[in-house]
C-alpha cells in the first residue's frame, strides 16, 4: 500500500482571533525521520512558526533531541549551556536533565515517581506571583491566572540563541480553565486551557508597528544583561503588567559570576526567516539592559530601555493575537524560537501531575538581521 505524503494543515483561528501562525502536521515518523520529511517539516515550521504533531506518546527522547537538531545539525548543547550559579538562576528550579539525554530537560509540576533514569523528583511549573510585583490572591489562584514571562528560549550570554524548541506533553492534567488577566489597565482577559504554552508572532509584532517604529526596530540593536537568568532572579525583579519588563530591582555586576565581556549579547532587533525572508521582531524583555542606536549612541536607562521595549511589544500581545495551545497528551510542538515569543501560563494545583519534555540548542551561528 502508498504511504502517504505528509499532510500540512494551518491551525482555523477560533472565533475573534487574529492568529496568523500555527499548523499541524500528520503522516511524519519522527522516530525514524526521513531527509524528505525533514524538508517538509523544516518547510511548514518556518512558514507555521508553531507546527504540532499529535500522539507522539512514544517518541524516545533520543529521538526528539535528533528532531531538534536536524535545525542546526552544528549544534550540540542544551540552549542555556551549563549554568553558573544555578541556585539564583530564574531557570534553576524548572528544570531537571534527562540523564542519558542531557540535550533534554523535565519539566511540569507535581511529585513524579520515576521517569527516563530520573527517581521521585519534584517538578514545580513557574507561577507568576515569583516574577510579578503583584499577583493574583491565593484565594482565586485557581480561577484567574497571567502570563508569566515573555521571552525567547536563549542563554543571551555566550550561547547564540536556539533555531527551535520541542515541548512534548507526556502527562497533562486536564478539566478546568482558567481567565488570564492582563491587569495592565486594559481590562482585557482571556479564557485559556489549564497550563496552557502562549505564543505570539515576531512578524505580527513588526507589522503591527508604525513607519517609524519599523525604522527605530530595523536599526537599532539591543544588549543583554550578562548572565541574565541571575542578573533577573526574582529575588531582585519584580515584572509589573503583562510579564513584558521589570522595575530595574536586578543585579548590580559586582554581584554576579564573572564577566568576560566578549560573551555579552549584541543582537539585531529583528530576526530573518530563513524560508520567507520576512523579518520578526525577536527581543526578550526581561533581559535587555541597553538598545544601541543607528547613530551609535546608546540608551542605558533601565526604566526608559523597558518602557521603549514594552511599547513596542505590546499591541502583539492583546488576546485577538495570542496562540494559546490546549495540550493533549502525545502533542509534540515544533516552535520556530528566532520567529515566536512565548510563555508560561496557569496555576496548578499540587496534586495536578504535569510532565513534559524540552529540548533546545544553543545554536551554531547568531540570528540574522535585516
Amino acid at each position: 500500500m502508498a504511504v502517504l505524503p505528509p499532510t500540512v494543515r494551518p491551525i482555523q483561528p477560533p472565533a475573534g482571533s487574529k492568529i496568523d501562525f500555527g499548523a499541524e502536521i500528520t503522516g511524519v515518523d519522527l522516530e525514524n525521520l526521513t531527509d524528505e520529511h525533514f524538508a517538509t517539516v523544516r518547510n511548514a515550521l518556518y512558514q507555521h512558526h508553531v507546527v504540532i504533531f499529535k500522539n507522539q506518546q512514544k517518541i524516545s527522547p533520543k529521538a526528539q533531541y535528533e528532531l531538534t537538531k536536524r535545525f542546526d545539525p552544528a549544534a550540540e548543547s542544551y540552549g542555556h549551556g551549563k549554568t553558573i550559579d544555578a541556585k539564583r538562576s530564574v531557570l534553576h528550579p524548572d528544570l531537571k536533565t534527562v540523564p542519558h539525554q542531557p540535550q533534554v530537560q523535565i519539566i511540569g509540576n507535581g511529585f513524579v515517581p520515576s521517569y527516563e533514569g530520573l527517581e521521585n523528583f519534584q517538578l514545580r511549573h513557574p507561577h507568576h506571583r515569583t516574577f510579578h510585583k503583584d499577583h493574583i490572591p491565593d484565594d482565586k489562584d485557581y480561577d484567574f491566572t497571567r502570563f508569566y514571562r515573555w521571552h525567547i528560549d536563549a542563554a543571551l550570554y555566550d550561547l547564540n540563541p536556539p533555531q527551535v524548541t520541542t515541548l512534548l506533553a507526556v502527562s497533562v492534567p486536564k478539566g478546568r480553565r482558567q481567565t488570564l488577566l492582563y491587569d495592565d489597565g486594559s481590562d482585557e482577559t482571556m479564557d485559556v486551557p489549564l497550563g496552557t504554552t502562549a505564543f505570539v508572532s515576531g512578524e505580527r509584532m513588526f507589522e503591527l508597528l508604525s513607519p517609524g517604529e519599523q525604522e527605530f526596530v530595523r536599526t537599532s540593536k539591543i544588549e543583554y544583561a550578562p548572565h541574565p537568568y541571575i542578573w533577573m532572579s526574582p529575588a531582585h525583579s519584580r515584572s509589573t503588567g503583562l510579564g513584558l519588563h521589570s522595575e530595574g530591582l536586578e543585579l548590580p555586576d559586582k554581584e554576579l559570576p564573572p564577566i568576560d565581556d566578549e560573551k555579552i549579547m549584541i543582537l539585531p532587533m529583528l530576526w530573518k526567516n530563513p524560508v520567507t525572508g520576512k523579518l520578526a521582531l525577536q527581543v526578550h524583555p526581561s533581559a535587555i539592559r541597553r538598545i544601541h542606536l543607528a547613530d551609535g549612541s546608546v540608551i542605558d536607562d533601565l526604566e526608559r530601555v523597558r518602557d521603549i521595549i514594552y511599547r513596542l511589544q505590546r499591541p502583539a500581545i492583546s488576546p485577538q493575537y495570542v496562540y494559546a495551545h490546549d495540550w493533549e497528551e502525545g502533542d509534540l510542538v515544533l516552535f520556530n524560537n528566532r520567529g515566536v515569543l512565548h510563555s508560561v501560563v496557569g496555576a496548578f494545583k499540587p496534586d495536578e501531575v504535569r510532565l513534559f519534555r524540552q529540548c533546545n540548542l544553543a545554536a551554531s551561528e547568531p540570528p540574522v538581521g535585516p
